[in-house]
């Protein structure tokens, strides 16, 4: 297990990756990403609010973590496959003074991640909350992922494996 500290907006947040094919408990799921490769290159897609990023999101009533990823993968970078579990991210807000009981976190989450191999790739439209998709070699997705660090360089890793 590997574990950073990022700062999201004013807070300091422990991150902890653990490589795992057991999902955590549902309601402690914060989101879903991930890590979608064609031909050897990975998926990225432009979000509006963020840059480039991996295809993610959250969860929607009545959807498993797995059919979570496939609807996201659909609306941001318009292509479908089938995924694996690679593992998830512990977020641990124990150390974050900003954390309180009405955050709408829990104290302890849970991001899940996964590989897709994509099987089926749509003409782009851009009519969610992604404006571009680009394929990338691994080896260069630092140079595009915003926040990149080395919790995703060792997921990434795991998914090249």
């Amino acid at each position: 297990m590997t574990t950073t500290y990022v700062h999201w907006g004013e807070s300091t947040v422990k991150l902890t990756w653990k490589k795992s094919d057991v999902l955590p408990q549902k309601n402690l799921i914060t989101s879903v990403h991930g890590f979608c490769f064609q031909d050897g290159k990975l998926l990225l897609v432009h979000l509006n609010k963020r840059g480039w990023d991996f295809p993610g999101g959250h969860i929607e009533p009545g959807e498993t973590p797995a059919l979570c990823l496939k609807r996201e993968v659909l609306e941001e970078g318009y292509a479908e496959g089938e995924c694996q579990l690679l593992g998830h991210i512990i977020v641990d807000h124990h150390e974050n003074p900003l954390w309180n009981e009405d955050s709408s976190y829990p104290k302890i989450g849970f991001q899940l991640f996964y590989k897709m191999n994509i099987t089926k790739l749509h003409p782009f439209e851009g009519r969610f909350e992604s404006s571009r998709r680009i394929f990338v070699r691994p080896q260069d997705i630092s140079s595009y992922h915003h926040e990149w660090n080395i919790l995703y360089q060792e997921i990434l890793n795991c998914a090249l494996t």
